[in-house]
């Protein structure tokens, strides 16, 4: 997306409202590139350590900052998101783990084991002792294509902290050192329905990758490319990846994405989630402060963005600053919001709730039942759609939803 031409308004009906579309000349330089050789984010050593509770004090404040509490952040999930979720969105089953981390006690569930589990493939949960517990990782754990599919399940008592040093999940068709490419259309790793990752009632925080401006970059909690994603009652605080850089992004998650004539098929779920959700728990990345994606359709059910933030300038000629909550960028893709509240996000460019490009204008993007308010402004956005800018097949299908300054 480069910078905006001059805008021309057009006017449309939707739901008993008027909104004012912008249509824009635009062209977007991102593009999917090449297959990558090895996730260049892990650092650390071997071993692990936990913590039962955390810190006092809400967020942290950048890298190597102190640790962020989960206790003193919001549930995961818009409470008012009335939106069914459909069978395939919904949490997956965990009455068979495959692999239980800990025996018992906080000191049980380290880096190490929680590391190898995901290495392993399957079901995963936890028996940390009756408290909340933090994982600190100190290496990223890595999905395998030749696993089975990972289901990450925390109870609703799990934090897996980065510690403000690394990634924490990272999952990539494309990754010749991640197993091969185990399905899907030989030789083409962008076409596999494989690896499989979901987690669920779980908390992500102090997730922090810095690459610089280069794909494997982004997504401080969860990066992911090929295969399929789901997210279901998590929790994403004080999440980060590269402040500056035109195409990195996702300080919560990462999606590369780009099968054969479209994602719209296999859209990343997400459901009664929260990203931020208070003042000082938001996320932050070049662009996408929340979700970032390239060649990605997203399904957003009765989830909350707050205080996620686009810290990037000058847009894709420049160093970034799209999308303060969600940046999507591709061609035929679609986003689907209901149930879900955004407020308070901040881009420095444009769309400070939400950026979506289609190149080619085949995408779509749909906003039902849900509530965009105070998301300021930055350099542009999209005339009519206060904290959107949209470049799409047509303007925002909006139904039964407010988005106000």
């Amino acid at each position: 997306m480069k910078n905006p031409h001059p805008l021309t308004a057009l006017v449309f009906a939707f739901a008993g409202a008027v909104l004012v579309q912008a249509c824009s000349g635009d062209d977007d330089g991102n593009g999917s590139g090449g297959a990558s050789s090895g996730d260049p984010s892990t650092s650390g050593g071997p071993g692990g350590g936990t913590s039962s509770g955390g810190t006092s004090g809400g967020a942290s404040g950048g890298p190597g900052g102190p640790p962020t509490n989960p206790d003193d952040g919001p549930p995961a999930g818009n409470p008012d998101g009335k939106c069914e979720v459909p069978a395939e969105a919904q949490a997956e089953s965990i009455a068979n783990p495959t692999t239980v981390v800990g025996n018992g006690t906080p000191e049980s569930c380290t880096s190490d084991a929680f590391v190898a589990a995901v290495a392993k493939g399957g079901v995963i949960t936890f028996d940390c002792g009756p408290d909340p517990v933090t994982i600190t990782l100190t290496t990223t754990a890595k999905v395998f294509n030749d696993k089975p599919p990972v289901v990450i399940d925390g109870g609703n008592k799990v934090t897996l902290s980065g510690g403000n040093k690394v990634r924490i999940l990272y999952m990539n068709a494309c990754d010749p050192e991640n197993g091969g490419y185990a399905s899907g259309v030989p030789g083409d790793c962008n076409e596999q329905v494989t690896p499989k990752l979901t987690v669920q009632n779980i908390t992500f925080v102090d997730g922090d990758v810095r690459l610089g401006n280069v794909q494997q970059g982004g997504g401080g909690a969860i990066y992911a490319r090929g295969g399929r994603l789901k997210i279901v009652n998590a929790r994403f605080f004080h999440n980060a990846c590269d402040e500056l850089g035109s195409d990195v992004g996702g300080g919560a998650v990462r999606v590369l994405d780009f099968p054969k004539g479209g994602s719209v098929s296999r859209p990343v779920y997400v459901v009664n989630s929260t990203f931020g959700g208070k003042k000082g728990f938001g996320n932050t990345c070049a662009n996408g402060g929340a979700l970032s994606s390239i060649g990605a359709s997203w399904s957003i059910y009765n989830s909350v963005f707050t205080d996620n933030r686009a810290t990037g300038t000058g847009a894709n000629d420049g160093d970034g600053g799209n999308g303060g909550a969600i940046y999507n960028d591709g061609n035929t893709m679609a986003l689907e919001v209901c149930g879900t509240l955004m407020e308070d996000n901040h881009a420095n460019e444009g769309g400070s709730a939400i950026f979506f490009v289609s190149n080619n204008q085949t995408g779509t993007i749909t906003i039902k039942d849900s509530t965009l308010r105070n998301n300021p402004k930055g350099k542009f956005e999209t005339a009519g759609f206060p904290g959107l800018f949209v470049k799409a097949k047509g303007p925002p299908n909006v139904i039964n939803s407010t988005i106000e300054r």
